[in-house]
């Protein structure tokens, strides 16, 4: 890939975003409906003009002073309690703090980081590459990578209610069954595949309708994905020649070979965590929202967690909970949260000045990413998204889209993805292409204005199970600053023999008919580097990452525990973990369902106790 060139997933360029910015949506004011336990009634006027009914659960607790229950929170200055405290609105958080609130009696405060999610282009599938280094962004970075040229890579997580839900690629996927074997085989008694497929199929709202291996009555709206590009065809067709399997459906079993995946879409917006499981469910009078909320410490009483300390408009507030608190704030900041509160590793957290409370060295360590390689191709046909870029065609579209949920905003130019082995005798798929038909750099255009990138077939090309692990460090007690993430890309040298095998394989696939009819020249990394060497130092000078980051707070029964298998933070009572960070290892495939169905499943356990 040439220097400079663009590795974002799908080709819209940020210049993409020029026309779409009169989308977003004001930022409506907050209405403040105070609930107060001095009093039974409420005569203060809503906003609509409505008057505030009674609140049969506002009963006193211990130290609480009043919530609110919609909007931004007012900044408190004395402690405020709660039954349950979720840190973190991502994928699973959003889904605890649904759960949780289910039960009237439960009151359920939600805290998370990053703001609302109601600009219209977090709905908007098309344009989620746009999200990448916005508002909507934490804007993480690796250290330099040592086996990746030093190379520092960055590292995108969703920084929003919804959280990385809210700013992905929308695939609906789960992975491997034998992934969720291995956990149980690893020490997570209770997390094998036949154990937690209940809990996928109960967030699921599947558009195939209830069925062996899918839900049909959940909060997760999953719509079918479909292209219009003959292209796609061509792959499907092209990868029946070859012997492998066409699959309609990815998670009805084994999921090797080509298909198109599902997408977490509702009538073709984006369905998040938040809109999904929040939305419904917020005006439910014990469960309380907060965005704009970045927890800095979990407060530990007497070996019990017991609240937390978190900023609002530039104050320190202090909510209390009376039986759990849950971390969800994933891969990177659950583990930092840990260390901040003293539970971690004790040299590394005696190096940078907090006192350890517990010594739990498995924090932060065992990080697992899938790496990617791309590689792209001359087309010798036209494509058809490159065409509905032309900037007047996308602003009908836009418009089109935002009226019937319909056209090329709703979806993404995706033409297949594959699963496949690159030994035939191994048990589960260790490898993933991706077909795009879109130039990575590709941009709105127009005639006398600028021209159209050149079409061009993108394959991704990802390693399912790689072998090196990375970890996330504190930079300092400052909880404001960014983790340290080092992902240790390529550390495990078969991992760089997996991606040169994947760039070959792709090479041999694009060079069968009927493909072959739609393919041209190889554009990068480009025929001429054919050796080893040569594939290798591509590779390291243009691996980057799925944004699957996971592993960092595992779950098991060893000392490299962070919680057991009911996500409970080992020597502390009344904390647990409920994000990707638990996984015991990287599934083979997306993590957001998976994440999703943690989140499903830590709520069960939570209300069974």
């Amino acid at each position: 890939m040439p220097a400079g060139h663009s590795s974002r997933y799908i080709g819209i360029s940020s210049a993409a975003s020029a026309p779409l910015l009169f989308l977003a949506p004001r930022t409506r004011r907050p209405c403040w409906e105070r609930i107060c336990d001095e009093k039974k009634y409420h005569n203060l006027p809503h906003s609509r003009g409505r008057v505030c009914k009674p609140v049969p659960w506002c009963r006193p607790l211990p130290n609480s002073v009043g919530r609110w229950k919609s909007g931004e929170e007012r900044p408190q200055t004395v402690p405020v309690t709660y039954h349950y405290i979720v840190v973190g609105g991502g994928s699973a958080g959003c889904v605890v703090a649904a759960r949780l609130s289910e039960h009237s009696e439960n009151t359920v405060l939600l805290l998370e980081s990053g703001g609302p999610d109601g600009n219209l282009l977090l709905k908007m599938p098309m344009v989620f590459t746009l999200l990448k280094d916005s508002e909507f962004d934490w804007g993480y970075s690796t250290d330099p990578e040592p086996f990746a040229s030093e190379r520092i890579v960055q590292t995108p997580r969703g920084k929003v209610l919804g959280g990385s839900s809210s700013v992905n690629g929308l695939m609906y996927s789960r992975g491997h069954p034998k992934d969720y074997d291995q956990w149980m085989q690893m020490g997570a008694q209770g997390w094998s595949f036949d154990e937690v497929l209940p809990f996928f199929k109960k967030s699921e709202r599947n558009w195939r309708g209830e069925g062996p291996s899918h839900g049909g009555s959940g909060p997760l709206s999953v719509e079918r994905s479909t292209s219009n590009e003959p292209v796609a065809r061509a792959i499907m067709k092209a990868a029946q020649a070859l012997d492998y399997r066409v699959l309609d459906d990815f998670e009805a079993g084994d999921p090797e070979g080509f298909a198109l995946p599902d997408k977490t879409t509702c009538r073709g917006r984006r369905a998040s965590a938040s809109t999904a499981f929040l939305d419904p469910v917020r005006k439910r009078r014990n469960l309380k929202v907060v965005t704009g909320a970045h927890v800095t410490r979990v407060v530990i009483e007497k070996g019990r967690a017991t609240g937390v300390e978190y900023l609002k408009n530039g104050k320190t507030v202090t909510a209390s909970a009376t039986q759990e608190i849950v971390l969800s704030g994933g891969a990177y900041a659950s583990p930092q949260l840990l260390m901040l509160s003293g539970i971690g590793p004790a040299d590394h957290l005696r190096d940078v000045g907090i006192e350890n409370v517990v010594d739990l060295p498995g924090v932060g360590t065992g990080l697992q990413e899938h790496p990617l390689v791309p590689m792209g191709f001359s087309a010798r046909k036209p494509f058809r998204f490159s065409r509905q870029l032309r900037a007047d065609r996308l602003a009908f579209s836009v418009m089109n889209w935002m009226l019937t949920g319909r056209g090329a905003p709703s979806g993404a130019p995706l033409n297949s993805i594959a699963y496949y082995k690159s030994r035939p005798d191994l048990e589960r798929p260790d490898l993933e292409n991706v077909f795009m038909s879109t130039n990575l750099a590709a941009h709105v255009w127009f005639p006398g204005w600028r021209k159209p990138q050149p079409d061009m077939l993108t394959s991704l090309n990802v390693v399912l199970r790689p072998g090196s692990r990375g970890s996330v460090r504190l930079r300092s007690a400052d909880p404001l600053a960014p983790p340290r993430i080092q992902l240790n890309l390529l550390q495990d040298p078969n991992d760089l023999r997996l991606l040169r095998h994947a760039l070959r394989w792709t090479r041999d696939f694009v060079r069968q008919a009927p493909l072959s009819e739609y393919v041209g020249a190889e554009a990068f990394p480009g025929a001429a580097l054919e050796t080893d060497a040569a594939l290798d130092a591509f590779i390291r000078q243009n691996v980057s990452i799925t944004q699957h980051p996971a592993c960092t707070c595992k779950m098991g029964v060893g000392d490299d525990a962070v919680v057991d298998p009911q996500l409970k933070v080992r020597g502390i009572d009344g904390l647990r973990i409920a994000d990707a960070s638990v996984m015991p290892t990287l599934i083979g495939g997306h993590t957001n369902a998976p994440a999703i169905m943690i989140g499903e499943r830590a709520a069960d356990m939570m209300l069974a106790k």
